[in-house]
């Protein structure tokens, strides 16, 4: 098999359980199964030969590939125009609240003219570790491994070559074939081409319903609806969590060895999450998280404490270990699953998490008794503990450091618990809390303050500034205006942006990550910087930024976690991180515009 494509060069579809890349040339190159943390069934994004891929191509020369989504829904459009003809295929997950099925469906149309096609279903379980073997039924084969058992229907003659499955077959305008992946273990449902028919139906009813909730009508509405669908496809349906990415072992650098497991949910993404979900109306979704929260809360540590991410149904431990059959994707290994990242101390988390609580308080639901005495404890153990070193926001593995943002955050912890507490008259040592962030304000601005840079800076005593820090006027510590925040704003661009792209940090005078060589910069450190710019008068340049920055959206709207110099994806992909940085970043920018119209 030739070498995948490039990251930035896939699409998405889902059905809330799981999610499949398909690549621009039709080949379905990435899925786990059942669970967005289930093992691999396609992996070739990672190796092209042992990996495991879903193919559909034409067999013709000169072939121009197209791909989109139907409006408003994540049902994708792959399209071949050739000499000889147009085709496409509609690649869709349907959507079954009641029953999930996880069932991957491909349906493959001439337009006009006449094609052949082969189609190659080469699944490879357990992250390529495990052998299967295929049977034919009838219209059906079964692959079946030790630990997993996949059926491919289809519409036309199948093949069984090795572990492979394979099909040619030739279309007229018109004409269609389908194929369905799915679990072997549930009796086939009806009439093959019904099903596919009633399920395309459903799945784009389904879609379209849903973003009809949005409430968002300002400027880029068409990127915030998808970056809202994205989100949707990476949150559980089962538990209401919220995967970082859907994927593992996508490199940070071309041959370099940040290439980590995504598919957790961190309880930093927290406030982002019910931030956005709420600004677009998703009430729903975002109580779900919330009540994700709630009970990792009832799991708190005896000392009050919290990991910093859990799997998306609330387990703990999430061990890391490599695959070295991979050969990683563009060669970039060692190909990690697990994060061991899962038991490092990052205390910014407390922040994170009750900012999502407060704002869920005001606009959502308010807070139950069991959950502010799980949060009691827990701002306790920041009071005690905020002083203390940590891996920080950025996960470093080179030591730990008494990081800006871990302080920042845990400012933000105390003083959301004494806003609500105060909202809700609800009981807490309310002396003693606003003691320590009064204490923590002032350590701040005394320790973290760079009078000779005119910045603060990444951690106690360094003189590098960080991304994350443009956070601070956001989670209201300091005022957008005020004139060390502007200054800051200032060294920041003249140090970390580059062609209104932001880096988190420069590798190699800030704290060390534990790893060697360069990365690229990162999507949502760009889009808080536009956001900043927006808060602090500047919202012109801040559109100029941004708009800019969507210019390096992939084709059908999606980001990874990070961009290379020519503006290559790297990263996890898509990244949650990201499209929440974009959608409020566009809702920020929306209001300061739309006041300086006004």
């Amino acid at each position: 098999m030739k070498n995948p494509q490039p990251i930035e060069n896939h699409a998405l579809i889902g059905d809330l359980n799981t999610v499949a890349l398909v690549a621009i040339d039709g080949t379905i190159d990435f899925m786990c199964f059942p669970r967005f943390d289930s093992p691999s069934v396609f992996a070739s994004l990672l190796d092209a030969e042992r990996g495991g891929h879903f193919s559909i191509t034409p067999q013709h020369e000169d072939v121009k590939h197209k791909q989109l989504y139907l409006p408003d829904s994540n049902i994708l459009l792959t399209r071949f125009l050739t000499p000889n003809g147009v085709a496409e295929i509609s690649d869709f997950m349907p959507v079954d609240q009641a029953v999930p099925a996880h069932d991957l469906v491909r349906r493959v149309k001439v337009v006009h003219g006449e094609l052949t096609f082969r189609m190659t279903c080469a699944p490879r379980f357990d992250y390529a570790r495990a052998k299967h073997r295929c049977t034919i039924e009838g219209e059906s084969v079964l692959f079946t491994s030790d630990s997993l058992l996949l059926r491919l229907r289809s519409s036309v003659p199948l093949s069984v070559e090795g572990d492979d499955v394979t099909a040619t077959f030739t279309l007229r305008a018109n004409e269609s074939a389908a194929f369905v992946l799915e679990d072997g273990s549930v009796a086939p449902r009806g009439d093959l081409h019904e099903r596919v028919v009633e399920d395309f139906k459903s799945t784009l009813n389904y879609w379209r319903a849903w973003i009809r909730r949005c409430t968002y009508v300002g400027r880029w509405r068409e990127m915030v609806h998808r970056s809202a669908l994205v989100l949707k496809l990476l949150v559980s349906q089962a538990h209401g969590s919220l995967v970082a990415a859907p994927t593992f072992g996508l490199p940070e650098a071309i041959g370099g060895a940040r290439n980590w497991d995504y598919r957790f949910t961190w309880i930093r993404d927290a406030s982002f999450t019910v931030y956005a979900l709420m600004r677009l109306g998703y009430m729903d979704e975002a109580a779900a998280f919330s009540r994700w929260i709630e009970k990792r809360c009832e799991e708190l540590n005896p000392d009050g404490s919290l990991q910093i991410m859990y799997a998306i149904d609330g387990h703990h431990e999430l061990p890391e270990s490599e695959l070295p059959h991979l050969r990683g994707y563009r060669d970039s290994q060692p190909v990690r699953i697990g994060n061991a990242a899962y038991d490092q101390l990052q205390l910014d988390i407390y922040g994170e998490l009750m900012d999502s609580v407060y704002i869920f308080d005001k606009y959502g639901e308010p807070v139950t008794h069991g959950l502010w005495t799980n949060l009691v404890r827990l701002i306790h153990w920041v009071t005690e503990n905020w002083r203390r070193a940590d891996e920080g926001i950025w996960e470093v593995r080179g030591g730990r450091q008494e990081f800006l943002y871990s302080r920042l955050m845990c400012w933000v912890a105390i003083d959301r618990g004494v806003r609500l507490a105060r909202r809700r008259s609800l009981p807490c040592p309310m002396v003693e809390w606003m003691r320590v962030r009064d204490e923590i304000y002032h350590d701040i601005h005394t320790n973290f303050w760079n009078e000779e840079l005119g910045s603060f800076v990444q951690f106690a005593g360094s003189t590098t500034v960080d991304a994350s820090c443009l956070l601070m006027p956001l989670v209201k510590f300091i005022s957008p205006k005020d004139p060390r925040w502007l200054s800051t704003l200032k060294v920041i661009e003249s140090v970390l942006v580059e062609d209104s792209l932001v880096n988190r940090y420069k590798v190699g005078d800030a704290a060390s990550d534990g790893f060697e060589g360069e990365e690229g910069t990162f999507n949502m450190c760009t889009f808080w910087f536009t956001e900043c710019l927006a808060r602090s008068g500047d919202p012109r340049q801040g559109r100029f930024i941004f708009e800019k920055m969507l210019g390096y959206a992939n084709h059908v709207g999606l980001y990874a976690e990070q961009l290379g110099p020519q503006g290559e994806h790297l990263g996890n992909f898509p990244q949650a991180f990201t499209h929440l940085g974009l959608i409020s970043a566009a809702y920020a920018l929306d209001r300061s515009l739309t006041e300086i119209r006004g």
